[in-house]
């Protein structure tokens, strides 16, 4: 294994900008990695790279995982139904891809010393070191977290250190920190962190309500096996249906939220993000879902999606539980074929129609309309299904009268 070769996952940004000339001073040879997992055109890639090969690094390697991401983040996430804490759609999941692909360089450049520019105060290290350790014998190197020993302004720190090499950088504050990906984006930073109303330039891709379409707008979305294939009849990868869903879905506000909740390292976090498509996908799934699947299968099911969610929230996604959950899930997926009609209207989203070959509809009785048994059947069951609460009943009122 060489020792001197370092992956390191590279955004293009001013932490990871500054870990490419600080790791060569520490004698690495430097490979930087971007991962694209959404919400980057193509003239921001080729901008990435160039950034990187301008702060010298050895190479630049870049891997387009939307795909991955549909199949494996955001397939299940969608046959689970489920938000951490009721509330977050885990729009950080594609941290673990990014994990993944670099430790595929590592093997690829025959290293095992990965690098990350996550800070030590939020939820990222966790997830990332987490799975590194998770996928292998890697040495890593945080070189946002050594300095954070060293330096209380660590921004300020390493611009003066990139200015102090020759390389530029944008001393422009920004208000937000904004990440986006396929997934949706989450914004912080400003009065959101201080837990005051987000300001109307906060959003990126849903509309202000002033600007929402005066027209109501439906969609058809269908289903194979619980994936969204289609919608309004035209075939869609997946990647093409979270971006077609993003756009038409947030011109109508639909999947904003605010997020307040427990993070990774124990603090109360508070984001905005924005989720069009994926609140769509959930809405349309979740309805045809509940008529496929039986009785105790909906009733289960949440057990086992909210447990998958939080291991992915809280950087467990390759603990063998995690796939233990995914294949349960996939399981349940079998039948879920149809097509789910969406009515779409100032940030409302509602389901009007639901057609499914596998509908759990009895050709021979109708809720609360027609029946396939008598009324002495009804009655007999309605007997013995309260018989233990009737039994209590009787129970306490003979001990009631006895005292």
């Amino acid at each position: 294994m060489s020792q001197k070769k370092v992956v390191l996952a590279f955004s293009g940004g001013l932490d990871t900008s500054f870990c490419v000339p600080y790791l060569m001073e520490k004698g690495y040879e430097v490979h930087t990695l971007f991962v694209n997992t959404g919400g980057v055109s193509r003239e921001k890639c080729h901008q990435i790279e160039k950034r990187a090969l301008g702060l010298g690094a050895k190479q630049h390697w870049q891997v387009d995982a939307q795909q991955m991401l549909w199949e494996e983040i955001i397939t299940p996430l969608v046959w689970g139904n489920s938000k951490y804490q009721g509330q977050y759609p885990l729009l950080c999941a594609d941290r673990y891809l990014i994990v993944k692909e670099s430790i595929k360089l590592c093997q690829q450049l025959n290293t095992n010393i990965v690098a990350h520019g996550c800070t030590g105060m939020g939820n990222d290290q966790v997830r990332f070191d987490i799975s590194i350790k998770a996928l292998g014998e890697y040495t890593i190197l945080s070189p946002i977290r050594d300095i954070q020993q060293q330096v209380k302004d660590v921004r300020h720190y390493e611009i003066e250190y990139l200015q102090e090499k020759g390389f530029k950088t944008s001393t422009e504050h920004k208000k937000y920190s904004i990440n986006e990906n396929l997934l949706g984006v989450t914004i912080s930073g400003s009065e959101i962190d201080q837990w005051q109303e987000p300001q109307d330039d906060t959003y990126v891709l849903t509309n202000h309500y002033h600007d929402f379409p005066e027209e109501s707008l439906k969609l058809r979305i269908e289903f194979k096996q619980g994936q969204a294939v289609a919608i309004n009849g035209e075939p869609k990868t997946g990647v093409e249906v979270m971006q077609y869903l993003n756009k038409i879905l947030g011109q109508y506000g639909v999947g904003r939220s605010i997020y307040t909740g427990d993070t990774v390292i124990g603090l109360k976090g508070r984001i905005v993000f924005e989720a069009p498509a994926l609140f769509g996908l959930l809405k349309a799934h979740q309805a045809i879902e509940e008529v496929v699947l039986t009785q105790w299968q909906n009733q289960f099911k949440p057990q086992v999606a909210d447990k998958w969610t939080e291991l992915v929230y809280k950087g467990f996604y390759f603990d063998p539980l995690c796939n233990d959950l995914y294949q349960f899930l996939a399981s349940t997926q079998q039948h879920v074929n149809g097509s789910v009609e969406l009515l779409v209207y100032a940030g409302q989203l509602q389901v009007v129609a639901v057609n499914s070959p596998s509908l759990l509809v009895s050709k021979d009785a109708s809720y609360a309309q027609t029946a396939s048994w008598g009324i002495e059947e009804a009655v007999g069951f309605i007997q013995l299904y309260g018989n233990s609460t009737a039994t209590w009943a009787k129970v306490m009122q003979e001990q009631d009268g006895a005292a």
